[in-house]
């Protein structure tokens, strides 16, 4: 059961991940002058996919 939990949540973060990762990258650079041209939303995005992944391959790991 536990690990079902620690799938499904670590498949939301992947999938926001992703998102705002992708976000980042067709979005304006002209957003991103007041965090000092820094594309936060494509970091961020970046690190949430990869907790997300993390979180499914412990998830499979504890199933099998």
């Amino acid at each position: 059961m536990e690990s079902q939990l620690h799938f499904f949540v670590g498949s939301l973060f992947a999938l926001t991940g992703l998102v705002l990762a992708v976000y980042g990258l067709v979005s304006d650079p002209a957003i991103y002058a007041r965090s000092l041209g820094w594309n936060v939303n494509l970091w961020w995005g970046v690190v949430l996919a990869l907790v997300g992944g993390v979180m499914v391959a412990l998830a499979r790991r504890a199933k099998s």
